[in-house]
């Protein structure tokens, strides 16, 4: 043994909880078990260092999250929830045909997930298909999830939440109206959104309208389309049901439903469309028939996209805060189980931005 070896034991038996000097590299990558190595704990004291328990000493756990800054060493989630027999994954399960909703969703969630240990998984699924349910809990089980956050048109479908709720997993659905109980909903209001879209419009002056919803079967749709008619018949205005037609949330079904309100007589004036993917289709059908925006035609969608400000000239629009709601949702799945439950649902509100497709209609 050599001279430095040996004051190097000698130290370490004065003060056994101090650990040796680290290398300077690690071969490979680093694992928990090198970490507690390293720091001169057990595998247990990591363990409880990652999941910020209470037990363990603040001089301890400096010195193991500082080790694991240096190695960089992250835990794996699906490790962790095999050693704790529950998983550190949250599923984001949707049916929704609109992208850019869907990717704005899952930043919120992975802005609320960032250092939280906890991971993000996606489902993509078809609800339309019978046994699209089964393939849900099979997700479910399999990742052995923390809990999912179900967006719509899922988080509208009771008999999923029902499903959800037999095999024991967190969930949180967002919908434009409360459906369960308060700890698992996220409430949008839409109907109040569509309500400000119609007094808009009918404050600038348009008298002959034309609504392009969603899909039927969406809440949202029903939310937003009657909110936008009980606004107008607030006002005195009743939309003919030949002056509404029935979108897809597409760009496509948008085309489609602008050419069919637009060959009506008398024109209208002015076209709400229940999301901006529909509304950017209304640019493209109103440009076929030589109509300028928003001199002949005035266009207010519903979402506030990334298109909607990229369109020319760009389009007034619903600003639904997609990114705060998805985070909001992460949250509410990472609070802990054992606190009070919310006597009411966390609720957001959609808010009308104005842009340049919208004004007075020509006398």
């Amino acid at each position: 043994m050599t001279e430095s070896s040996s004051r190097r034991r000698t130290a370490a038996a004065r003060n056994p909880g101090t650990a040796p000097e680290p290398p300077a590299v690690l071969p490979g990558k680093a694992t928990i078990n090198d970490i507690a190595r390293l720091s001169g704990v057990s595998k247990k004291t990591v363990s409880r260092v990652i999941n910020n328990s209470p037990l363990v000493h603040p001089e301890t756990r400096e010195k193991v999250l500082a080790l694991m800054k240096q190695y960089g060493y992250t835990p794996d989630p699906q490790a962790r929830g095999l050693a704790f027999r529950r998983s550190f994954l949250i599923g984001l399960i949707y049916d929704n045909p609109t992208a850019q909703y869907i990717v704005n969703m899952q930043y919120g969630a992975l802005d609320a997930l960032r250092d939280s240990g906890y991971e993000l998984v996606v489902h993509p699924c078809d609800s339309s298909r019978e046994d699209y349910i089964d393939g849900v809990r099979r997700f479910v089980q399999q990742q052995k999830l923390h809990g999912v956050i179900l967006i719509p048109r899922v988080s509208e479908d009771e008999q999923l939440a029902t499903a959800l709720r037999e095999i024991g997993v967190r969930y949180v659905r967002i919908a434009s109206v409360p459906l369960d109980a308060p700890a698992s909903m996220l409430v949008t209001n839409d109907r109040q959104a569509g309500t400000e879209a119609a007094n808009y419009l009918e404050s600038l002056g348009h008298r002959t309208l034309g609504l392009i919803t969603g899909p039927r079967r969406y809440r949202s749709t029903i939310e937003r389309g009657g909110g936008f008619l009980d606004g107008l018949g607030e006002r005195g205005i009743e939309l003919p049901a030949d002056y509404i037609f029935e979108g897809g949330y597409t760009f496509d079904s948008g085309v489609a439903g602008a050419e069919y309100l637009l060959a009506k007589s008398p024109r209208p004036t002015a076209i709400f469309a229940c999301n901006d993917e529909m509304a950017a289709g209304v640019y493209k059908a109103a440009m076929r028939r030589g109509l300028a925006i928003p001199g002949d035609l005035s266009v207010v969608g519903y979402d506030d996209s990334p298109v909607a400000a990229q369109l020319w000239p760009a389009l007034t629009t619903i600003h639904s805060p997609t990114r705060d709601i998805g985070r909001q949702a992460a949250q509410i799945l990472l609070a802990d189980e054992a606190a009070p439950a919310p006597l009411a649902p966390r609720t957001v509100t959609p808010q009308l931005l104005v842009r340049d497709s919208s004004q007075r209609p020509h006398p």
